[in-house]
């Protein structure tokens, strides 16, 4: 076996999905601390005084305790190479999440077993499915009072379009009698001790399901009890059906005291599928033993030192061997670029990337040259299937309160907007100038304000408008014209120059498609 096909067969690259608070920080930290990346975990709470979460850097995540970009940690497990992808938990970030997920082979579908299947996790359950990932579930809060588990198990197969569950552990208790879990296959018995806050790992003992009788009484007879109607329920444990999207295996802990944390992550790393192959808009397949090294890029983060007003392009690696100062070529363009600086990241914190192998993330100092989708090949260019932009649902523009720092705001809408923290719609008319700041969520739109003002020194005033959505405009041209003989249509162009329109509800947009047939509306960009 080539080194290519071992190193590659090594990684383990994941993103955890979960509604808002159902504690995706928090097991991010303490999958960390299991993988031997961090000593001693900080929590969600302590964030507000001298200590904040390893993978939350910006100002606002750290005073407000949440996740507001996507931040790739590292670690060895098992003798795999794992990269979790941590993604922004609040739905105002969303579209930050779905690029992250285009990057990942596996995703880690996180629930509060208090509250069961929520909002959030659907939509990010949906953009799982699309993409075929393979999903495993961790059952989150069992020192916490909840849901009945067999009950919650048949809500995760109604709620999320018949995916089969498995449980490959059982809880034992719930709340102040959670004692631990056991494995539904071999019926060992996990019994976990409280560590110091959750802050260490915590003691795992490892006993027969008889000497658990013995220790905990008629509790486990309760156990078995399900433990027999699972078995005589459900279906055997298929590793394929896992790989293929449709099975998912489910775990019980919690992440706060560290219960639970151990079996799931030795599982993960175990049973996760490997690199994935790629489409190219050509339609041809490219497998990560392939010797030619390619990767694209699925995230950009400006200002990550803002002392040095660095610009940094995070890269999935799909095949061959990357290597530190290699020549690329750019498939959009065929422009060739030399990667001098790779880093692989823990945060804030950096290290030089010599070399990396399918399924890494490498950050790549950023010229300006590369944009969200683009994809870097060490031989002939190509290009893979792209990354889409989702229309935004809130519009606004900026007031300078200091007009003679104009030179500044565009520097830095041009900057975050290539990053994309938000979307910019330029009317034809203005060319660059003014232009319609569009986003998702209205978080967005704070984060804005603060990061201009801490990263380029300019304030401004958000005033928002009265358009509601926005469509790329294809198809037949005799549309977009008749749109534009029209006053009640605004137009505008994207930063790659498609023309877009604007509205304040769905009535013209519906409208103006009857009048013309052969016209077509996007609420995803056309690729």
């Amino acid at each position: 076996m080539s080194e290519l096909t071992t190193q590659a067969e090594r990684r383990r690259t994941f993103a955890i999905i979960s509604h808002p608070d159902a504690g995706k920080t928090t097991l991010t930290e303490k999958l960390l601390l299991y993988g031997g990346a961090i000593h001693l975990a900080g929590s969600v709470k302590s964030r507000k005084a001298s200590r904040h979460a390893v993978s939350d850097w910006m100002e606002m995540e750290k005073t407000r305790g949440i996740s507001i970009t996507s931040s790739v940690l590292q670690f060895e497990h098992l003798g795999r190479a794992v990269n979790l992808l941590d993604t922004p938990g609040h739905a105002d970030f969303s579209e930050d999440t779905y690029r992250t997920l285009s990057a990942v082979d596996s995703a880690v579908m996180l629930i509060d077993h208090a509250k069961g299947v929520e909002g959030r996790t659907l939509k990010l359950f949906e953009v799982c499915r699309l993409r075929g990932l393979p999903i495993l579930t961790f059952m989150n809060k069992l020192d916490r009072e909840g849901l009945d588990p067999l009950g919650l198990m048949d809500e995760i197969g109604e709620k999320l379009g018949g995916l089969r569950c498995f449980p490959i552990n059982w809880p034992i208790g719930m709340g102040r009698d959670f004692k631990g879990v056991v494995d539904v296959r071999t019926r060992e018995v996990f019994l976990f001790s409280n560590s110091k806050h959750g802050q260490e790992r915590g003691v795992e003992e490892r006993i027969s399901f008889e000497e658990a009788r013995e220790r905990l009484g008629s509790l486990m007879d309760d156990i078995e009890e399900e433990l027999d109607l699972l078995e005589m329920a459900g279906d055997g444990w298929d590793q394929q059906a896992f790989l293929d999207g449709k099975l998912s295996p489910v775990f019980w802990g919690s992440a706060m005291t560290n219960f639970g944390v151990a079996p799931f992550l030795d599982f993960l790393v175990e049973s996760a599928p490997g690199p994935a192959p790629r489409e190219t808009r050509e339609d041809e397949t490219i497998t990560p033993d392939s010797p030619q090294f390619t990767g694209f890029i699925f995230k950009i983060q400006a200002n990550m030192n803002p002392r040095h007003r660095d610009r940094i392009a995070f890269m999935r690696v799909v095949s061959g061997q990357f290597e530190r100062g290699m020549d690329v070529k750019i498939g959009r363009s065929a422009e060739a670029l030399r990667l001098s600086k790779p880093h692989s990241f823990m945060a804030q914190e950096r290290s030089i990337v010599e070399e990396a192998w399918p399924g890494d993330i490498v950050g790549l100092y950023d010229p300006g040259k590369l944009r969200i989708g683009d994809t870097l090949s060490g031989g002939e260019a190509i290009q893979y299937k792209g990354i889409p932009r989702f229309a935004p649902e809130h519009f606004a523009r900026l007031r300078l309160k200091d007009p003679l720092r104009r030179k500044q705001l565009a520097s830095g809408l041009d900057q975050l907007s290539k990053e994309g923290a938000i979307q910019l719609f330029f009317r034809p008319e203005f060319g660059q100038q003014d232009p319609y700041l569009g986003a998702v969520g209205m978080l967005q739109y704070e984060v804005l304000i603060e990061r201009l003002k801490n990263e380029y020194r300019v304030e401004a005033i958000l005033e928002m408008t009265n358009f509601r959505l926005a469509r790329w405009i294809g198809g037949d041209e005799k549309g977009l014209e008749w749109m534009k003989s029209r006053r009640d249509y605004p137009i505008v162009h994207d930063r790659t120059g498609q023309p877009v329109v604007l509205a304040e509800s769905p009535w013209p947009l519906q409208y103006a498609l009857r009048e013309n047939p052969g016209m077509e509306l996007f609420d995803v960009e056309p690729l």
